[in-house]
């Protein structure tokens, strides 16, 4: 478990229905920077997937991750997030827990619906497509957001971000600088410049 806020503030409960602790950590820092007043207490489901990138690892998941959601509104949750875009187990969630359970996915469409007239979803794998595309339908967002596509990226590797580029900086008509880099950030709370170490 991993709590982040002060006393007497909303307990929030946050959980992951994948099993990968990374994914917690990382949405726990920044629902703790959207609200600093909160307090947010995240739960890794040890029992679900390490990915949900479809149906099947969806379906896994929902079991472990109901158990999750029971023994946080016994504890008294103000509030739970399920923190995964496709709102795994989100409807069977808000029929057990006694306080409002929002689904990372559904905050967005809301979200989106109040910044722009249209929006779109870019999401991971090609198998998301058809449940975001039914999540957004069944939350009245058609109209609003008629297109989602797959970026064709592993879930795993959202944790890894990798650049390399250069820029060439003309110091005069005969003489420029260039500098170049490629770094990996993996997700490990560091950066490693690959070139240079």
């Amino acid at each position: 478990m991993l709590a982040m806020g002060c006393c007497n503030a909303m307990a929030v409960y946050l959980i992951n229905p994948k099993s990968t602790k990374i994914m917690t950590e990382n949405a726990l820092h920044a629902a703790q920077a959207a609200a600093p007043d909160l307090e947010f207490i995240g739960w890794t489901s040890q029992d679900g997937p390490s990915v949900i990138e479809g149906p099947e690892d969806g379906a896994a998941s929902i079991p472990p991750l109901l158990i999750l959601v029971q023994k946080a509104s016994d504890a008294g949750a103000d509030a739970i997030i399920i923190a995964c875009f496709d709102d795994t187990g989100l409807k069977k969630a808000k029929e057990i827990a006694r306080c409002p359970v929002i689904g990372i996915g559904q905050a967005s469409y809301h979200m989106a619906s109040l910044l722009a007239e249209k929006s779109a979803v870019i999401t991971t794998v090609e198998a998301a497509v058809p449940i975001l595309q039914n999540n957004i339908s069944a939350l009245g967002f058609a109209d609003h957001i008629p297109v989602v596509e797959a970026a064709n990226i592993g879930v795993a590797e959202l944790d890894t971000t990798e650049l390399e580029g250069a820029v060439n900086i003309p110091l005069g008509s005969t003489v420029a600088v260039r500098l170049a880099g490629k770094y990996n950030d993996r997700g490990e709370g560091h950066v490693t410049n690959v070139l240079n170490g």
